[in-house]
């Protein structure tokens, strides 16, 4: 079965109203599915509802680690679908940028509960709603500073190593039910990675074998196969979407 034979599922995406998160989106919906899109600016979700089409998609606005927002989230897809077959945790904060030695503790705390907590509870409650007896997939966004130390960006790397292990935990419980995957991303041209190549992205995507930096389509390609039956039988998998820039690392 090709992935553009798939329809008929549904996936709940958080932080889905732009970058990474609607790219995601548009891939799924182009192979059939309809998603539900999640974040905190209301105005936001709207618009990206609106260019994605109502018809494949909705959207519930509010913070990603809050509890009752997931639980909210979650009801309103099983109400407006009666399913929710893919889970994609995108959702994510960096609110810090500078030496470990001097990061503040209770950004720290932040960044783990909106980055891992947030996608820990949305995991169970799809798991409860609706995965634990009809199976899915579940897709973590983490990133490649949480595979290899990111000077600047400790606890946002911190918190993406715990993704990648918050996988490998899920997909050992909910076989073989439900699959579960981490992508590790470089840079993408998104507005959250804007301070990492604005102004300068000739000189960061020379750094890149394949001549350039992500864009969005590229981590929604891999979420697509992921979440498809091509990638059946693979489950607790980091996929590193690079470029080839890990190549350069002894250069």
């Amino acid at each position: 079965m090709t992935q553009q034979q798939e329809t008929g599922k549904v996936a709940l995406i958080t932080g889905g109203s732009r970058g990474i998160g609607y790219g995601v989106a548009e891939a799924l919906i182009a192979r059939g599915d309809r998603v539900c899109v999640t974040g905190r600016n209301e105005d936001a979700l709207k618009e990206a509802v609106h260019r994605l089409g109502p018809e494949h998609a909705m959207y519930v606005a509010g913070k990603a680690h809050d509890e009752e927002h997931q639980a909210i989230a979650v009801e309103r897809v099983m109400d407006a679908y009666g399913r929710v077959d893919h889970l994609v945790n995108n959702a994510g904060t960096n609110p810090v940028f500078g030496p470990m030695a001097e990061l503040d503790l209770g950004v720290a705390r932040k960044v783990f509960e909106t980055n891992v907590v947030s996608a820990l509870g949305f995991a169970q409650r799809t798991w409860a709603a609706w995965q634990r007896d009809n199976g899915g997939t579940i897709v973590n966004i983490a990133s490649i500073a949480g595979v290899s130390a990111s000077p600047f960006i400790g606890a946002y790397g911190m918190s993406k190593a715990a993704m990648v292990n918050l996988s490998q935990q899920l997909a050992h419980e909910f076989a073989p039910v439900v699959r579960v995957n981490a992508l590790a991303p470089a840079v993408v041209k998104t507005k959250f990675a804007a301070a990492l190549y604005e102004g300068r992205e000739e000189e960061a995507a020379a750094r890149y074998p394949m001549g350039r930096l992500g864009v969005p389509s590229d981590i929604g390609g891999a979420v697509a196969f992921l979440t498809s039956e091509a990638s059946g039988w693979i489950t607790g998998q980091t996929l590193v979407l690079d470029g080839g820039l890990f190549l350069n690392a002894g250069v």
